[in-house]
């Protein structure tokens, strides 16, 4: 018997084993939790690289792992407090330990704190974190409640703002001129708006069992699609016309690659379709996710090609 034979049968036994474990399922779906928010930090963190390369600043890994760090809470948090609509939307988490997750979000939220507040940024930090927890918790007080979740458009918003804000802030601290960074935050926070809408077209189920009016579920397929369109068009022209201009660095190739991935996303992803198969959901996540590494990746073959 071969030792490929050999492994492959002890990891069937193993696995039957674990799978026949009263605690796989919990255990299954805590890895689940843990893992759901690793790749939009990562993209994250590249996005803030992106940011110091339009701002024509020299980038710092310090700041990019920090703001991934900080998203990654952000989300996971979100994810293990729970919600209505996740228990359709994101039904691998269901039974999934959340003081675990809740201890990773406060541990990697302390690291990146801790980063940001030596280079000091540290409000920057906070800025995610409570606008997160408002959204998905909201605040009490007597008679006084605030929730940001629910209103028409109100998620995607809070996700355009709240990122632009991060990413721009932190890339463009050390600025000492206020235009570009406020064009950084127009590119990314209608990215990130119109990232988070096209997500939504794969939510219209839970979200609408939970009550959650998103852009799709109140506006329908059409006319959402019609929105982010316009809203990508007006803000690559915009990014485009500061790049002539000289108001930001020189990067052609990052908006011409942003502003092609961001058609081709809209058109293909914002459909209601009620069945998905994996590959779509991998095209997805590899378009929208995956994005800013693939600027960075092609970006790099482009320069060296160049010199």
């Amino acid at each position: 018997m071969s030792s490929n034979v050999f492994s492959g049968s002890f990891g069937s036994i193993f696995k039957h084993r674990r799978t026949n474990s009263p605690k796989y399922p919990e255990e299954n779906a805590t890895l689940e939790l843990l893992k759901s928010s690793i790749l939009v930090a990562f993209s994250g963190a590249l996005r803030i690289h992106l940011a110091f390369l339009l701002l024509h600043i020299q980038s710092s890994i310090l700041t990019c792992v920090a703001g991934g760090l900080i998203i990654y809470t952000v989300y996971t948090l979100d994810r293990a407090l729970g919600s209505e609509e996740d228990t359709v939307n994101r039904t691998e988490l269901n039974g999934s330990n959340k003081k675990i997750g809740l201890a990773v979000s406060i541990l990697a939220f302390i690291i990146g704190t801790c980063i940001l507040a030596v280079e000091e940024m540290l409000l920057l930090a906070f800025i995610p974190f409570i606008t997160g927890y408002l959204y998905s918790k909201g605040i009490k007080i007597g008679r006084f409640a605030l929730k940001l979740k629910g209103g028409l458009g109100i998620k995607n918003l809070v996700v355009g703002l709240t990122w632009g804000i991060f990413i721009a802030g932190l890339a463009g601290s050390g600025c000492g001129n206020l235009v570009p960074v406020v064009l950084v935050f127009i590119f990314f926070g209608v990215k990130l708006f119109i990232n988070s809408a096209i997500y939504d077209f794969k939510d219209i189920k839970g979200d609408t069992l939970a009550g959650i009016r998103t852009l799709p579920v109140s506006l329908g397929a059409r006319k959402t699609r019609n929105l982010l369109l316009s809203m990508h068009l007006f803000s690559h022209m915009v990014i485009g016309i500061a790049l002539i201009h000289g108001a930001l660095a020189f990067e052609p190739f990052i908006v011409l690659y942003s502003f092609v991935c961001g058609l081709i996303c809209i058109q293909k992803f914002t459909n209601s379709e009620n069945a998905e198969f994996s590959s779509r959901k991998l095209e997805r996540t590899v378009l929208v996710d995956g994005e800013s590494t693939s600027i960075l990746g092609l970006r790099m073959v482009a320069v060296s090609l160049i010199a």
